[in-house]
């Protein structure tokens, strides 16, 4: 449910998520409006919070791993 096709593409949306998360935190203060936004970006670009992410990710190498049986 939380895989995605590839490792690389998985990474990439973690680390846009953790940014915009360090972006939100450090710019609370000054910028709150645009924190929330970056915060509502984050979770959509993790699709979901970064546990789910990285339970996605789990799943996402879990599914590497497995041989193909088709």
């Amino acid at each position: 449910m939380f895989a995605s096709t590839s490792i690389a593409a998985h990474l990439t949306r973690g680390i846009v998520g953790a940014a915009l998360i360090a972006w939100a935190v450090f710019h609370q203060s000054s910028n709150s409006a645009l924190a929330v936004i970056a915060i509502v970006l984050a979770l959509v670009a993790m699709r979901g919070c970064p546990m789910c992410w990285a339970l996605g990710l789990v799943a996402t190498i879990g599914n590497r791993m497995r041989p193909f049986v088709g």
